[in-house]
């Protein structure tokens, strides 16, 4: 999904925020609710595009699910995007 966005600056941007979730990815981000529960989702690039990640806490891993533009309504809307991700179990659930 980054590598989709054509905008480098905008690639460069959210990269960098998904390194910053190195250090506490808890603290990071929104809990999501409904089919994204364990989910999060932090803003990055102008607050446009956004990024939904799981924390296992047990392995130290961060699992990015999905980043793109919140787009409410809109078939392309990452939340959406997620939600769909999720019911075809291309990502795991939490």
């Amino acid at each position: 999904m980054l590598g989709a966005i054509r905008d480098r600056r905008i690639r460069e941007k959210i990269a960098e925020r998904i390194d910053g979730l190195a250090k506490d990815p808890d603290k990071q981000g929104k809990p999501l609710m409904g089919e994204l529960t364990g989910y999060r989702s932090l803003r990055a690039a102008g607050q446009r595009y956004r990024i939904i990640y799981r924390i296992e806490k047990d392995k130290v891993v961060i699992l990015i699910a999905a980043v793109g533009i919140r787009k409410e309504g809109s078939q392309v809307d990452i939340y959406a995007l997620a939600k769909k991700l999720l019911r075809m179990r291309l990502v795991e659930p939490d």
